[in-house]
């Protein structure tokens, strides 16, 4: 992997870990400042509380619900009324800005550090008979609204359009376009979609491609593409190249992003969450996150175990920051890992301690996997494959399937924007007092998947 970017980034990341320890000095420095360090304390503890009562208001219904919710307000009000009273405000409110500015810093001292790993691709010739399954609803009717199928087909593409009200089955038309001599096959549409197709591909040995005309489009945004501007992926067509990723497993199924176990798949599951997800979501959570419904899951991630998660996430190659709904993005998608992140919070101390420490909270553990296998006391396992819902049968055993899919993508394309690993201030420290020079690693390509 790159350690760091040419052009004297090793030097740039060096000042900015100085900077960061220069904000964490003059956090110290208003603290002491105000003379009154415990009430300044007060608002970690108005943030311990904030946590410990929206804990209460999604784990309770009824009374205690409204009392967590009403702690949830109560506390951070409560510490800034505190502020204001005892002409605090001004050293909180600098002290509170160099911590963010100290933040800002040490991310970007680590993103210069650490550039992307750059994907290899090579060149490749424009497909003979390509064939493109496109979602006309997807993402809002990003189809239509881009003129995908008007510009694939100038390009000379087959377009075939899903036709949604039937259930249609894009694994079934994509053999059959191949059956047809489709020497390439490609999705307009969400991630799910995109899954489907991708492990037809895989499975025969054709390049797959990808438009960003879903609604999140993760796949996509960690393949370099413009999300912005799903019709500039057709440029893959005339002026391509090739690279090779991993595809996700889950009981033969194929991911491109993510596989969903607890709490979030079993709340999808319900026939109400399409249309009221926020309502649907506050009525489930107090059952599950109790214990009281939902199965009990146990996983084992290369021999280690995970007792008990309210949520478990398993992604195709980690997410380059923990969460237990995959928030961030890849660095890369060739690392032949799967990324395994799982969430417990038992109760209210959990939840402050989740608030305070972050993705480093005892409640969250994440590591990187070949294979993980999760059981359950249930006959079947709610499951969310790329935000699609299903129910498998225990025990569901995840796996990944290293550079087994040709993706085929514009020569000239955004790149994914890198996301920094979580501050370390170790780091940043070891790293603002180190003198010795950081050798420039030059990057393959500017693009990274």
């Amino acid at each position: 992997m790159n350690e760091v970017e040419p052009d004297g980034s090793g030097t740039a990341a060096r000042t900015l870990a100085r900077l960061a320890l220069l904000c964490l000095a003059g956090v110290v420095a208003a603290v002491v400042a105000a003379g009154q360090w415990l009430l300044l304390l007060l608002g970690f503890v108005g943030l311990c509380l904030a946590a410990a009562g929206i804990w209460w208001a999604l784990a309770h219904r009824g009374l205690a619900r409204l009392c967590g919710a009403l702690l949830a307000v109560a506390a951070p009000v409560a510490v800034l009324v505190l502020y204001a009273v005892s002409g605090l405000w001004p050293f909180a409110a600098s002290a509170l800005g160099l911590w963010v500015a100290a933040l800002a810093c040490a991310r970007s001292a680590l993103r210069r550090l650490r550039a992307p790993r750059a994907t290899h691709s090579r060149p490749v010739r424009p497909p003979r008979r390509p064939v493109l399954i496109m979602n006309p609803l997807s993402g809002g009717g990003k189809v239509g609204e881009h003129a995908l199928v008007e510009r694939a087909e100038a390009l000379g593409a087959r377009v075939i359009l899903l036709d949604v009200d039937n259930s249609p089955d894009p694994a079934a038309l994509a053999r059959q376009a191949l059956a047809e001599g489709a020497d390439l096959l490609g999705v307009a549409g969400g991630d799910g979609t995109q899954a489907l197709v991708a492990g037809v591909a895989a499975e025969h040995g054709v390049p797959f491609m990808v438009l960003a005309a879903g609604t999140r489009n993760h796949f996509a945004m960690d393949l370099g593409l413009d999300r912005d501007d799903p019709a500039s992926g057709l440029q893959a067509l005339s002026h391509g190249v090739e690279i090779r990723v991993d595809l996700g497993d889950v009981a033969g199924r194929p991911f491109v992003n993510t596989v969903s176990f607890g709490t979030y798949a079993e709340i999808v599951q319900s026939p109400e969450y399409r249309d009221a997800k926020a309502s649907t979501t506050l009525d489930l959570l107090p059952d599950l996150l109790v214990g009281e419904a939902g199965a009990q899951l146990t996983a084992t991630a290369d021999g280690r175990r995970l007792e008990a998660p309210h949520a478990l996430l398993v992604s195709n190659n980690p997410y380059a920051q923990a969460g237990p709904m995959g928030v961030g993005r890849r660095s890369h998608l060739d690392g032949g890992r799967l990324g395994v992140i799982s969430l417990r919070i038992e109760g209210a101390a959990q939840a402050a301690e989740l608030a305070l420490r972050g993705e480093r909270a005892s409640g969250i553990t994440s590591s990187t996997s070949r294979r993980v296998v999760v059981e359950a006391d249930a006959e079947t396992i709610p499951v969310a494959v790329d935000g699609e819902a299903l129910l498998l049968p225990p025990p569901v055993v995840c796996a990944v399937r290293p550079k087994a899919l040709r993706v085929r993508v514009p020569r000239d394309r955004p790149g994914a924007p890198y996301t920094a690993p979580s501050v370390d201030w170790r780091r940043i420290v070891r790293l603002a007092l180190d003198r010795t020079p950081i050798p420039a690693v030059k990057n393959q390509e500017q693009s990274d998947a």
